[in-house]
């Protein structure tokens, strides 16, 4: 940051001269809305035109790099480089995916054919990945995908986004720090569940308290409120340990493969593998923890390109080969579902070996707890920047240049759903809602390259939206087309000329707005719409019950928005709350036009594919 913005920040934060420690009402709903309760009412009263104004308004990178950011009253440390954020990468994606969910999946829908699975399922990630990495370069800020989608889909949107996000913080964490108990309990070889406590009394899949998971969440996320450069050493180290646990796996495994394994290699024919591949995006699930560390890194241009791309590529690579050994050296039916790599080692007689793979398990899985702490509580301290949820969450601590008040929030929530939730509730959730974000951050990439306020013309924006929505539509109705009907092939003969033909319709039909200034997604439109693609078929793939719980949070999200994020975001959009106002004004606009260069020029950077 520029250091007269710097100042800037400091002054406002050192004119109040407030404890860090405040837990006023006035702290939490400071907006003019809640001030009393009639106040309150005649803002539910003027909820429908609240709403067209926060589905209209827009946020813009400066107010994103600026304005929010000051409402932290303390800056985080810039910190960070592109060592730190590779090793995050690897801390933050290998652990509870690739040795819990793999086994699962391959004893129950994929089989050996698990290997397509993370296939499929990396080459959607390594989509995202490229939109996640063009938005933070250009948005440095610690929001992630809820700051960029704030300023390319508006309040509404990002509000979507940032609800999901907040669950899939909530749900991930959870998950994870129940896997380590079962890994826990393997490492002193007892069963999965015997660490944990019986509670007849409760439904299935809740009945099973864990206490275990509750304490390895609050001791990670301590230290990532600690120290952020901190939490970096240690999950370095830790990661690389757990690199070299990995390399024994493989190289262990593949001696006592049997290929006769590998027969029959889709049991349960392809809706299986993609079934699988919807359910083990959850392994990939944590990259985009890497963008939300962007306004800690010392040289974004630069570090994060090569952290969340170079990271992600190995981890892809290493998924595929783990998938393979594990299936190579059981049948699939004979692959235990909790602790599938130890249980595969002791049944080739390597009974010792369970314990280095436990072992190794444990520490992947305790770093992506601690780098999703860090993570997870930058996303919330955003959202808290906007006033979606309670401003007080978006503050900085001035010492330790962290976000305490956002990360003991993330982990008092996951605490309480880790103690009573099994992990097959909580990863078919989680994997619509990362999905679901996936798929917005695509559209907002298209929107980023082919629309600009004030620049593009009426003619161009109805065409491109046009093209867009049937970009959508097309990949809804290939997902749906699967979901159904998995063995016939007419629909698509229809469904997948119309996606491509909307895709070419933008390329050939509407100028590009903007070129990216440093590091850009190529192939635009095409890598972001077959990203949309992609999300929308794996979501297809799920089954109806993660559909349904998605739909009662999203319901729950909703009504939530209406009652309080409506009216908290639109008091600050509109000055009310002495901040400054978000949305994209004339001003902005013109400031927009000054960044937009020919068409042309576009076209040859997308054409070079981006230069990094």
């Amino acid at each position: 940051m520029a250091p007269a913005e710097h100042d800037e920040g400091a002054g406002k934060a050192a004119v109040p001269a407030r404890s860090y420690w405040r837990w006023h009402r006035d702290d939490f709903f400071p907006e003019p809305s809640f001030a009393s309760w009639g106040a309150y009412r005649r803002a539910l009263g003027e909820t429908p035109s609240r709403l067209r104004d926060r589905l209209a308004g827009r946020s813009t990178d400066a107010a994103e790099l600026g304005a929010l950011r000051r409402r932290s009253e303390n800056e985080m440390r810039r910190c960070l480089t592109w060592w730190d954020l590779t090793w995050f990468g690897f801390g933050s994606v290998i652990g509870a995916g690739i040795f819990v969910l793999t086994g699962q999946e391959a004893h129950d829908h994929a089989g050996p054919a698990i290997v397509l699975s993370y296939v499929a399922s990396g080459l959607s990630a390594m989509l995202s990945v490229f939109c996640y990495t063009e938005f933070a370069v250009e948005i440095p800020v610690a929001g992630g995908s809820f700051a960029y989608l704030r300023v390319e889909l508006g309040d509404a949107a990002a509000f979507i986004a940032a609800a999901n996000l907040i669950l899939e913080s909530v749900i991930g964490t959870a998950a994870v720090a129940r896997s380590w108990t079962s890994y826990l309990a393997s490492l002193i070889n007892k069963p999965a569940s015997a660490l944990r406590i019986h509670a007849p009394g409760l439904a299935p899949g809740y009945d099973e308290l864990d206490p275990i998971a509750v304490v390895v969440i609050a001791v990670t996320a301590t230290l990532a409120m600690l120290t952020a450069k901190g939490t970096s050493r240690v999950n370095w180290v830790a990661s690389a340990v757990h690199v070299v646990v990995i390399g024994f796996v493989i190289v262990a495994g593949f001696i006592h493969a049997n290929p006769a394994n590998l027969r029959p290699f889709m049991p349960y024919g392809v809706p299986g593998v993609f079934r699988a591949a919807a359910i083990v995006y959850f392994a990939y699930g944590g990259f985009d923890n890497i963008a939300t560390m962007a306004e800690e890194t010392k040289n974004p241009s630069r570090d994060i390109p090569l952290g969340l791309l170079g990271s992600m590529s190995v981890i892809t690579a290493i998924y595929c080969i783990m998938a393979l050994v594990l299936s190579m050296m059981q049948p699939y039916t004979a692959i235990d579902t909790s602790a599938a790599y130890s249980v595969a080692f002791a049944s080739v007689g390597m009974h010792w070996a369970q314990y280095v793979v436990a072992l190794g398990a444990l520490k992947g899985m305790t770093t992506v707890l601690l780098v999703g702490a860090l993570g997870q509580a930058r996303y919330t301290t955003h959202i808290a920047r906007s006033h979606i949820i309670p401003p007080v969450f978006a503050l900085v601590h001035p010492r330790t240049g962290t976000p305490v008040h956002a990360t003991a929030l993330i982990a008092v929530c996951s605490a309480c759903i880790a103690l009573f939730s099994s992990l097959d509730v909580l990863s078919s959730l989680l994997s619509v809602s990362t999905l679901f974000i996936f798929m917005m951050m695509a559209t907002a990439l298209l929107v980023r390259r082919y629309y600009v306020r004030g620049v593009t013309t009426r003619t161009h924006a109805l065409r491109f939206t046009a093209l867009l929505l049937l970009i959508v539509a097309s990949s809804v109705g290939i997902a749906a087309y699967w979901g159904t009907s998995p063995e016939r092939w007419q629909g698509y003969v229809v469904l997948v000329p119309a996606w491509a033909a909307a895709t070419l319709g933008i390329q050939l039909l509407v100028p590009a707005a903007r070129a990216p200034k440093v590091w850009g997604v190529p192939l635009v439109p095409w890598l972001p719409s077959l990203s949309i693609a992609t999300n929308l078929f794996l979501m297809g793939s799920l089954g109806k019950d993660a559909f349904i719980r998605f739909g009662v949070c999203t319901a729950v999200m909703l009504v939530y928005y209406v009652l309080v994020g409506l009216h908290a975001t639109y008091d600050v959009a509109h000055g009310a709350c002495g901040g400054e106002e978000d949305d994209d004004g004339d001003a902005a606009a013109d400031g927009e036009k000054k960044k937009v260069v020919a068409a042309s020029d576009v076209e040859k950077a997308d054409a070079a594919g981006g230069a990094l």
